[in-house]
């Protein structure tokens, strides 16, 4: 059994991430909040850091710390990130952390036609799972530069497991035996299913087929505990019910069989009937938590990396653990029953399947080609009209997160593109200014747009400020050192408090992923850019009265048609 972060094949002849120059993470950091905090808190910021930069001081010893942590280590930042952003988050995995997949519908005739579909599914991924093992995946690269693939080397057989103040991943893949299983839930049951033949070739997908089958008529009793329900609460009480589950030997047996598996497959009963604008919205809130206790939610163990759903009615995706893994490596893959004991988290679930806000839409009006034509970054010229859509409904710019990859580095996972930039927030002040002229208007969203653009790259180049400053924070944790002030400041707070959590997951086939808001009085906002259309899903807290998905997916598809027209209109003076 190996923690989680083994380095797989995937990292050699990466260079190491960088460690930033304390002065220019301390000059960005003041840059990014200007939009976000009023003057005299930057004000007070700006001393602080001044204080903290001093030659000799706290911030020049923090810096040789991780610096001297860099030189050591493969990754100076993988392990804090995985226990900091994951392990000890102790919110529910289940929209607050979990992201989920939709993957365009199926139409199955009958449930031979789901069964049919999920087998050749599995036949699928355990062919990409010989690549793994035999290490011919081939490496991805971005602007020619070779890209980490250790993250498609977590994905398989590998889970979360509740602790009462910290988790842990396991990976089993390197076992001197490792997992031949996978897992299959069906009307809440969890059956093992092996899926390869003694002499380790892996079953057709007759043969699988055969298999599906056989669960699916031994387990048509729909009065089962939804035990699965479990893993979705929160962590600490999860972790305590997870230590009494597993006193009992048959639990602990069935509990290590979900975990050891190569991944889950769950066989959804149908969803309630909507229209199609509808469907869409129901089908990624099914990827995310199931629809509650009376629908799937008992057909899932959270907890696992990679979970599979093929529902009967062909609302098929898929929903993955976060700790181990990014989202473009999880979206480029396309027995024995369990006696548990009876304990319900019902209550707290449905509560908070409740609370949950989501709509999922189409941008039908023009895709990744208009920008481009335009000769402006689409992600940027995405971003820029997400800031106009806030800022038109809430008034006032706010901390926003977009995940950048950190894959050309080894074992990189992610740092923070801060969309919210003083050029971003001139731009949104003037779209809306009767006295600013079309030409000032489309010069500023130029500039904000580049400005987008030049953070991007710094970020994936390991020059980004939020991990840094993570860093630099862990590592006086570390020394056991008192908390720089920096780090105690209203405006540290105020930088995290990401209203807008974002990401652009890219992806050939017409599928859109879904994640939670990460603060309680935020949105997460997900898209995947085609040429000529863009898929959205906008998430939102029915507790907080100011946000609304639907009004924030509203404002901003009326925010890319107007940012549209004003380039039309607006002739192509030299910017």
């Amino acid at each position: 059994l190996t923690e989680c972060l083994w380095v797989g094949s995937g990292s050699e002849g990466l260079p190491k991430l960088p460690v930033p120059p304390l002065q220019q993470t301390c000059e960005r950091y003041l840059a990014a909040l200007t939009p976000i905090v009023d003057p005299e808190e930057l004000n007070h910021t700006r001393k602080l850091l001044e204080e903290f930069q001093k030659p000799g001081g706290v911030g020049e010893r923090l810096q040789k710390g991780l610096e001297q942590r860099g030189k050591k280590m493969e990754n100076w930042l993988s392990d804090w990130w995985l226990q900091t952003a994951y392990l000890d988050y102790r919110m529910p995995v289940v929209v607050h952390s979990s992201p989920g997949v939709v993957l365009p519908r199926m139409e199955f005739s009958d449930r031979q036609g789901q069964m049919r579909y999920a087998a050749k599914l599995i036949a699928g991924v355990l062919d990409f799972k010989s690549m793994i093992d035999n290490e011919t995946l081939p490496v991805e690269y971005l602007g020619g530069k070779p890209l980490c693939m250790n993250q498609y080397y977590q994905v398989l057989s590998s889970c979360r497991i509740p602790g009462t103040k910290r988790d842990t991943v396991v990976n089993y893949t390197l076992d001197k035996r490792p997992p031949t299983h996978i897992t299959v839930v069906h009307n809440f049951q969890f059956f093992v299913l092996d899926v390869y033949n003694s002499d380790g070739t892996p079953l057709t997908v007759d043969q699988i087929y055969i298999q599906l089958e056989k669960i699916w008529n031994s387990s048509l009793q729909t009065n089962k505990e939804p035990i699965g329900i479990l893993t979705s609460n929160h962590r600490n009480s999860w972790g305590k019910a997870y230590d009494n589950l597993i006193k009992d030997k048959t639990n602990q047996e069935s509990v290590r069989a979900i975990q050891k598996s190569i991944f889950t497959v769950c066989l959804d009963a149908p969803m309630p009937h909507a229209s199609d604008d509808m469907y869409r919205t129901r089908a990624g809130v099914q990827m995310l938590h199931g629809g509650g206790s009376r629908w799937n939610s008992g057909n899932r163990w959270f907890d696992k990396t990679l979970q599979f759903i093929i529902g009967e009615d062909g609302t098929c995706g898929l929903i993955y653990e976060h700790a181990p893994a990014e989202g473009p490596p999880i979206v480029k893959q396309h027995g024995s029953m369990l006696n548990f004991e009876s304990l319900r988290f019902f209550f707290l679930f449905c509560s908070m399947v409740h609370d949950f806000d989501m709509k999922v839409s189409v941008f039908s009006h023009f895709g990744k080609d208009f920008p481009k034509s335009q000769k402006m970054s689409p992600d940027a010229f995405i971003q820029m009209a997400l800031q106009l859509a806030y800022y038109r409904i809430h008034k006032r710019c706010c901390p926003t997160y977009e995940s950048a990859s950190l894959r050309m580095f080894r074992l990189g996972r992610t740092d923070t593109i801060r969309s919210t930039s003083i050029d971003s927030d001139k731009f949104v002040k003037a779209m809306d200014d009767p006295a600013k002229h079309n030409i000032e208007k489309v010069a500023l969203l130029d500039k904000a747009v580049k400005a987008h653009r030049a953070y991007t790259d710094m970020a994936i180049r390991g020059q980004a400020i939020d991990r840094h400053l993570l860093g630099l924070k862990l590592q006086a944790i570390e020394d056991l050192a008192a908390l720089p002030e920096i780090f105690m400041d209203t405006s540290y707070a105020v930088a995290l408090h990401f209203n807008l959590s974002t990401s652009q997951v890219p992806a050939k086939t017409n599928c859109v992923m879904c994640f939670g808001p990460v603060v309680s009085d935020g949105y997460g906002v997900c898209y995947n850019p085609m040429d000529t259309h863009i898929n959205f899903a906008v998430s939102a807290f029915n507790s907080c009265q100011d946000t609304n998905a639907a009004r924030l997916a509203q404002a901003l598809e009326d925010a890319l048609l107007d940012i549209k027209t004003l380039l039309e209109q607006t002739p192509k003076a030299k910017l």
